[in-house]
């Protein structure tokens, strides 16, 4: 018979440390949320040694934009004292970053709703240190929130971890029963207004924060924008609509993205429907940008691109594409058009970003711009400069 420990002795205690208030945050999700579903579930990021890096970005994505959690601060012990607004965008949030779990803990007063897991692996799985901190952080009373491809629900030591703590793990990758899958059927055709899928030449790059900052803008002028995740980052930063793509078995991704968007066309009657992107087409380790374009059968594409990124992330022997090469390659495998460029800043000067605007829109004859340094007005142009039947929705300005 397997017997499994408490959680307590699965970690190294911590000495020194003041008790921790259990206020009313501190309560199981089941039982706050019944009397206050408007409150925003309070949480910590972990994100040791990647904030503000690539394999950071569902930390990063939290920062930036977050409709279900009140971030309270996230753990990097390399950045400890640092304002995480000004390690991402030079622009104070008053979101610090600690230096451990028990730092994070004191500066937050009382013990968070949730312990959220910030970081993208390739590998997809948790360190024999990770674990030790997650169980930690279960034993305070956080609930769990679990980005990565293992499922810890499935795992016994946390499962009893659940039970003797009265908290809960959200496995965000993990995709509904096989039986309960979808195929695709083509009534994707039956969502007549624009799908708009935003794609890129990498991983990695700011598609989701593009995607982001695209339906927000839309919104703000009246045309009524939703957005699908695609994956783990956007659900967790509160999509209404989305699904995991790289956690199902690809028989039934398209036909999951495929019934997802025709749920939010139907419940919500938008004027146009955003696509959160996955990996690159181009790039041979993903597989999740074929169906995104095969099960959304987009109208039109903005694709991003980091101009300064020579070779591909994680991959240094892969050359990066250029992106007259990607788009060549979108149009080719799907009956859409790419209906404008957006630039990832990184390594780049402001006069750089402006320069490789007028030369890729030269070169590309598209729309350029950067979401996240240039007026979110331009984006809202560039869609409007695709399907200009958008334009009577926007509020008039008198």
């Amino acid at each position: 018979m397997l017997v499994i420990p408490p959680a307590s002795s699965l970690i190294s205690p911590i000495t020194n440390r003041k008790p921790i208030p259990r206020s009313d945050s501190a309560r199981p999700a089941s039982s706050r949320f019944r009397r206050d579903k408007n409150r925003l579930a309070t949480a910590i990021v972990y994100c040791e040694a990647n904030f503000g890096a690539i394999d950071g970005k569902t930390a990063n994505g939290l920062i930036r934009r977050s409709e279900r959690y009140k971030i309270l601060s996230v753990i990097d012990s390399e950045q400890a004292g640092l304002d995480t607004g000004m390690v991402l965008d030079n622009k104070p949030n008053a979101i610090p970053i600690c230096r451990n779990l028990a730092d994070s803990l004191t500066q937050a007063g009382t013990v968070p709703d949730s312990f959220i897991f910030g970081m993208a692996p390739s590998s997809g799985m948790l360190s024999k240190h990770e674990r030790g901190l997650i169980l930690e952080a279960m034993s305070h009373g956080m609930n769990i929130v679990n980005g990565l491809h293992e499922f810890l629900n499935d795992d016994p030591v946390f499962a009893a971890a659940c039970a003797a703590n009265k908290v809960k793990i959200n496995d965000v990758r993990k995709p509904r029963d096989k039986k309960d899958l979808r195929l695709f059927s083509g009534r994707i055709a039956d969502v007549t207004c624009p799908r708009i899928a935003v794609l890129g030449t990498d991983c990695a790059i700011g598609k989701r924060t593009t995607a982001n900052i695209l339906t927000k803008a839309l919104n703000d002028c009246g045309i009524k924008a939703v957005m699908i995740g695609t994956g783990q980052t956007g659900l967790i930063q509160g999509a209404r609509y989305g699904v995991a793509l790289d956690a199902i078995p690809s028989q039934f991704c398209a036909g999951e993205l495929e019934a997802t968007i025709i749920e939010a066309f139907e419940n919500e009657n938008p004027d146009v429907i955003i696509i959160e992107g996955q990996g690159s087409l181009s790039h041979p380790a993903f597989s999740s940008s074929s169906f995104i374009l095969r099960g959304s059968c987009p109208n039109g594409v903005v694709l991003q691109h980091a101009p300064r990124r020579s070779k591909r992330c994680d991959f240094d022997q892969m050359t990066m594409p250029d992106p007259a090469t990607e788009i060549n390659l979108i149009q080719t495998f799907s009956e859409t058009k790419i209906i404008g460029l957006t630039i990832n800043h990184e390594e780049m000067s402001d006069e750089e970003v402006s320069t490789a605007i007028t030369q890729y829109e030269q070169d590309l004859g598209i729309p350029t711009t950067d979401a996240l340094t240039r007026p979110s007005e331009r984006l809202v142009e560039m869609v409007l400069s695709a399907f200009p039947e958008l334009k009577g929705k926007q509020i008039t300005n008198t």
